[in-house]
């Protein structure tokens, strides 16, 4: 049998930020900051525990409304401007092995400041330690956006400049092209993890043999001064980044699909109409999302159906072009799906919704399954279960459609 290894994740949330004062409870793009580092355990398939550490009861408390336990109280002595990691994980593993017998194998560090993680990036981190015995712990790293090798300290005393490194067998890297300078590396803050007894035995929060894990420039982000905020919160609205968010635990493909309902305006659209001047609309539809719906339908006993807000005619059109059932005029969809469920007899877990805009999200909770085109509204794209790679109106229907005929064809 393969060993379940104890892996904590281990958040430091201390309360006397200077910077940016309660910033680890501050709203960060609509959730507390510490809420991604603990959505970033707890969505983890390997993490077996997430505790914060922290020495505020009201970051305790909110922790605690996200998941996090806060077995203890840090103490004040460990809460300081210069207090380091290592005697904030020293004081955890000792509280726990005294109180709770619990001795993980494995503690992974989340620090809250490095909030936008790509979504394997803590597996990634643990596995690459476990597959690697010799290893005292994994560091995340991006490429240095600026050479170290061309970097100087001054002298306080004489106010010369000196080289901060120097190289074998370059006499003066500091004027050598970047090309044939060694490679470097910037320690980004989204993750480590160390073996515990690297921690307990050697005195050490990294240990003599570090293994990178490599991540994406893209996501990196170190929230210190406000200015750092204010870019991190456009990074995660605008980039479209793949990324560890409080806002949505993604759930599985529904194993079995019963219903798919679809919104109509931006996603069997591209969200754009056309007025004349008496008034009338015209919409832009796919012939491809068209002929998806008709084969799937020929194919399988999957239900499909349209629930849209207008009462344009237009839709009542395009719908019995393409021979679906649609709900017009709805107010509150959240209200009309269970309904729906509830006359067809089918339970939650087998529907499937496709949205893309704010007034969508009232159906999320109350399916098994949804989904957004790539062109969705943010908050939308945040929080539906997959995206999909092509827009509303432009395809995405059609994604869907082959994405289930392939996987009832695969048994994948």
């Amino acid at each position: 049998m393969v060993k379940k290894h104890n892996v904590l994740a281990l958040i430091p949330a201390r309360g006397g930020s200077k910077g940016i004062p309660r910033k680890n409870i501050k709203k960060f793009a609509g959730y507390p900051l510490i809420a991604y580092s603990i959505a970033a355990g707890l969505q983890s398939r390997l993490v077996t525990r997430v505790i914060v550490s922290t020495d505020d009861p009201e970051i305790a408390e909110i922790a605690n409304e996200w998941g996090g336990e806060t077995p203890f109280l840090r103490p004040d002595e460990f809460a300081r401007d210069n207090t380091l990691d290592f005697p904030v994980m020293k004081h955890c593993l000792d509280w726990l092995a005294e109180n709770e017998d619990y001795h993980p194998d494995v503690i992974v560090w989340l620090r809250p400041t490095s909030p936008i993680r790509p979504t394997s990036c803590v597996d990634d981190a643990i596995q690459l330690l476990l597959d690697h015995p010799e290893a005292d712990s994994v560091r995340g790293v991006v490429s240095a956006g600026q050479n170290p090798f061309k970097m100087w300290t001054l002298d306080e005393k004489s106010g010369v400049l000196k080289p901060l490194l120097r190289v074998e067998g370059i006499q003066e890297p500091y004027n050598a092209p970047r090309q044939v300078l060694p490679d470097a590396y910037w320690q980004t803050g989204h993750i480590d993890a160390i073996r515990t007894k690297t921690i307990l035995e050697k005195q050490s929060v990294t240990g003599d043999v570090i293994l990178p894990l490599m991540i994406d420039p893209r996501y990196t982000v170190d929230i210190d001064v406000p200015s750092d905020w204010e870019i991190a919160e456009k990074s995660l609205q605008h980039d479209g980044l793949d990324m560890i968010d409080p806002a949505s635990e993604r759930r599985e493909f529904p194993e079995k699909v019963s219903l798919i309902v679809l919104d109509f305006d931006g996603v069997m659209t591209d969200d754009r109409v056309w007025v004349n001047d008496k008034g009338e609309e015209m919409v832009a539809a796919n012939r491809s999302d068209g002929l998806g719906i008709e084969r799937l339908k020929a194919e399988t006993d999957i239900q499909v159906m349209v629930l849209s807000r207008e009462t344009n005619p237009v839709v009542k059109a395009r719908c019995e072009k393409l021979n679906l059932p649609v709900l017009q005029a709805v107010q509150d969809k959240g209200v009309a799906i269970r309904q729906v469920i509830a006359e067809k007899q089918i339970s939650s877990s087998e529907v499937i919704f496709v949205g893309n805009d704010i007034n969508d999200l009232v159906v999320f909770p109350e399916v098994g399954f949804t989904v957004a085109p790539v062109d969705a509204h943010q908050d939308v794209l945040r929080r539906v279960d997959l995206v999909l790679s092509k827009k509303g109106g432009r395809g995405a229907v059609r994604e869907l459609c082959d994405m289930i005929l392939t996987r009832l064809n695969t048994g994948s």
